[in-house]
C-alpha cells in the first residue's frame, strides 16, 4: 500500500487548495494513484474508456482511479494521450483482496424476490441511479478529504459477499453506519445534489456530485431535506437516518462512486474517523 500526500487542485490550476493523505490501494473496490508522464494531456486520461479524476501534487500530475469490485487481479492500464496526440498506456498491478460473507434474514420476502409487479419499478429506478453514478462534471477544485456523514459504528463494511435469506446477491457496494432513526445526515464534502428519490431497495435516497466523476449516495433515509440542483457545503444536512427500503433496522447506507466504480468510502476518510465494526449478522 502506497501512501501519497496530494495537494488537490485541477491540473489546469497553478495553485493547490486542499491537502490530502491518500492511500493508493490497487485492489477490487480500491483506488489506484498513477503518476502521468510530463508530456501527458491530463484531460485525455481514461481507464476502461471512462474519464478519471486528475490532480496535481508536488509538480506531478496524478490520476486517481476507482477500481470496481469485479476488477480482475493482474496488469491493468491507464490510457492517456501526449501533447502530440499519441496514445500511451501506463500499467499498474491490481492485487487480490478477500471480502467476508454476510448472511441476513429479510422478513419482507418481496425485497429478496420481487414480484412481477415490482420489476418495472426496479428497472426504472436502477437506470435512474446508474445515470447519476456515471455523472461527470469538470469541477476546478475537488475535495476528497471527507468527513463521516453520520456518527456511529459500522454495521456492514464495504465489499461483503451478501446472502439474503441464504440467496447469494451482489457484494455490498457501500458502507453501512448504524445510527438512531432521525439522526441528521451531513454532506461529507462540498457538492451539488444530483438526484433524490424513494426507491424500492434503497428507500429514500440522495445522490451528490463532488466533481470529476466523484459521486456519493445516501440510502434508507427517513427524511430528505435537499432538492436536485442544490449546492451544499461540507456539514450541511441532507436529511435524517431511517429504515426505508430493504433494511432490518435504522442505518445509513453510504456509497462512493469514482469513475463509475463503487469504492470503499473509508478510503476517503482520515484513519481517526474510522469506527469499530459490529458483528457481521447486522443491518443490511
Amino acid at each position: 500500500m502506497l501512501r501519497i500526500t496530494l495537494l488537490l487542485s485541477l491540473v489546469f490550476i497553478s495553485h493547490a487548495s486542499h491537502a490530502l493523505t491518500l492511500d493508493s490501494t490497487p485492489v477490487p473496490g480500491g483506488i489506484a494513484v498513477i503518476t502521468l508522464p510530463a508530456d501527458a494531456d491530463p484531460a485525455t486520461a481514461r481507464y476502461r474508456d471512462r474519464k478519471v479524476l486528475v490532480t496535481r501534487n508536488d509538480g506531478n500530475t496524478l490520476a486517481v482511479i476507482g477500481l470496481p469490485l469485479a476488477t480482475e487481479t493482474g496488469r491493468h492500464y491507464l490510457k492517456v494521450k501526449n501533447r502530440q496526440g499519441q496514445m500511451q498506456s501506463i500499467g499498474f498491478q491490481v492485487e487480490d483482496k478477500a471480502y467476508e460473507e454476510q448472511h441476513i434474514t429479510i422478513t419482507d420476502k418481496r425485497k429478496v424476490n420481487p414480484e412481477k409487479r415490482d420489476m418495472e419499478r426496479i428497472t426504472r429506478e436502477s437506470q435512474q441511479i446508474k445515470t447519476a453514478l456515471r455523472h461527470w462534471s469538470a469541477q476546478e477544485d475537488v475535495v476528497v478529504t471527507f468527513r463521516k456523514p453520520v456518527e456511529g459504528p459500522t454495521s456492514s463494511p464495504f465489499g461483503l459477499r451478501r446472502f439474503f435469506n441464504e440467496q447469494a446477491r451482489n457484494p455490498h457496494s457501500g458502507l453501512d453506519i448504524a445510527a438512531a432513526e432521525g439522526t441528521p445526515i451531513r454532506a461529507p464534502a462540498p457538492g451539488t445534489v444530483l438526484d433524490t428519490g424513494d426507491f424500492f431497495f434503497n428507500g429514500n435516497t440522495v445522490l451528490l456530485d463532488h466533481g470529476q466523476g466523484l459521486v456519493t449516495m445516501y440510502c434508507h433515509m427517513s427524511k430528505i431535506d435537499v432538492t436536485p440542483g442544490q449546492t451544499l457545503n461540507s456539514g450541511d444536512i441532507l436529511g435524517e437516518v431511517g429504515m426505508t427500503g430493504r433494511v432490518t433496522g435504522p442505518h445509513l447506507h453510504w456509497g462512493v462512486s469514482l469513475n463509475d466504480a463503487r469504492i470503499d468510502p473509508l478510503l476517503l476518510l482520515p484513519e481517526e474517523a474510522h469506527s469499530p465494526t459490529l458483528s457481521a449478522e447486522t443491518t443490511p
